[in-house]
């Protein structure tokens, strides 16, 4: 057994944020040190804590939105994992984690923009942001999570859909 394969996979939760056009919200990492990489909001689960909750809270801190302006309208049918690549392995998470298992949600932003305010928790993890066309996610994440924004893309697809049509 290799080390990589002693290690487990990080508990963790991402959301799909889409406005009422079915437009998708992304953010550039502050830490991003090469490439332009762009990436929805997600982040680890604390221990006891319910996935939705945590999606919520990550949503809160990472964006600033409050749940006021947010329904979480799906959850994705699986859990998601993924591992690190080489040059990560052992330096993120103390490296304790080969990658991480994610709960993908979608939730429905009811809010303006000026409810977006990346400097509302610190540090931020976002040092800018925009909404972007759903087919535009997999080709803005790093390529090791590429294959997982496609599945999320087809899985939401539905709820982008009936968001850019107008219909709840």
């Amino acid at each position: 057994m290799t080390d990589m394969d002693k290690l487990g996979y990080r508990p963790c939760v991402g959301v799909m944020l889409f406005n009422a056009r079915g437009h998708v919200f992304v953010g550039r990492r502050i830490d991003n040190k090469e490439g332009d990489w762009w990436q929805m909001p997600q982040g680890g689960i604390d221990p006891g804590e319910d996935a939705r909750d945590c999606a919520v809270r990550e949503l809160g801190e990472e964006t600033g939105v409050q749940a006021r302006h947010v329904a979480i309208v799906a959850q994705a049918s699986e859990k998601m994992r993924y591992d690190l690549p080489d040059e990560l392995m052992g330096k993120l998470w103390g490296g304790r984690y080969r990658g991480q298992e994610q709960t993908w949600f979608a939730a429905r932003f009811s809010g303006s923009d000026a409810d977006i305010d990346l400097q509302s928790h610190q540090p931020p993890e976002f040092c800018d942001w925009k909404w972007v066309e759903p087919d535009q996610l997999p080709r803005l994440i790093v390529p090791f999570k590429q294959a997982i924004y496609a599945r999320l893309v087809e899985e939401f697809s539905p709820h982008l859909q009936a968001a850019a049509d107008g219909r709840p």
